[in-house]
C-alpha cells in the first residue's frame, strides 16, 4: 500500500470507530431528551397533540442513529472491497470477517436500537390516552405514531439488506475501475 492508501485506511477505520461510539451515545441522549419531553408534555399540556413533540425528538434521534449506522456500514464495505483481500496484509481482514460473522449469525443484534425506539413510541402514546381525548385526536396522533413505527420497520429491513447490496455495488465499481485502467494501457 502507498502512504496515501495507508492514511486513507487508518482514517476510515477511525471514522468507523468514532461514528460507532457516537451512535450509541446519540441513542442514550435521544432517549433522555425524549423522556424529559414526554414527562413535561404529560404534566403541562392537556392536548393530545402535545405528544407529537416528544415523538419528533424520538424520530429525529432515530434518523441520526440510522444515518450513522448506514455510513459506518458503507465505509466498512468500501474497506472490505478496496483494502481487505483474502490472504493480503495481516490485520486487514476485519471487514471481511465481520461480514462473514453477520451472515452466519443474522439478527443477533439491533444496531439501530429499533426495539427500544418502538417501545418509546408506544410509551409516548400513553399520555394521549390518559388525557381522555376525542376519538379524532386519538386517530390522528395514533396514526402519526404508527407512521413512526412503520419507519422503524422499513429502516431495519433496509439495514439488514445494506451489507450485501453495497458489497455488490463496490465490487462492481472496483471491477469497472480495473477494467478502465486495463483498457487504457
Amino acid at each position: 500500500m502507498t502512504p496515501c492508501e495507508i492514511e486513507e485506511f487508518k482514517s476510515l477505520r477511525a471514522t468507523i470507530r468514532q461514528r460507532g461510539s457516537l451512535r450509541v451515545s446519540l441513542f442514550f441522549a435521544t432517549l433522555t431528551a425524549w423522556a424529559a419531553a414526554t414527562i413535561a408534555t404529560a404534566a403541562l399540556a392537556a392536548l393530545p397533540v402535545a405528544a407529537l413533540l416528544p415523538l419528533l425528538l424520538l424520530a429525529g434521534g432515530f434518523e441520526a442513529v440510522f444515518q450513522l449506522h448506514t455510513g459506518v456500514e458503507r465505509i466498512g464495505r468500501y474497506l472490505e472491497v478496496f483494502y481487505d483481500e483474502p490472504g493480503a496484509v495481516p490485520g486487514r481482514s476485519w471487514e471481511r470477517v465481520a461480514m462473514i460473522y453477520g451472515r452466519a449469525h443474522p439478527g443477533r443484534t439491533d444496531p439501530l436500537f429499533s426495539i427500544f425506539f418502538a417501545l418509546a413510541a408506544v410509551l409516548n402514546f400513553v399520555p394521549v390516552l390518559l388525557a381522555e381525548p376525542l376519538q379524532a385526536d386519538v386517530a390522528v396522533v395514533g396514526a402519526i405514531h404508527l407512521l413512526f413505527v412503520a419507519r422503524l420497520v422499513v429502516a431495519r429491513r433496509s439495514a439488514a439488506r445494506q451489507r450485501a447490496l453495497e458489497l455488490e455495488r463496490f465490487v462492481r465499481i472496483k471491477g469497472a475501475g480495473e477494467a478502465g485502467r486495463a483498457g487504457g494501457v
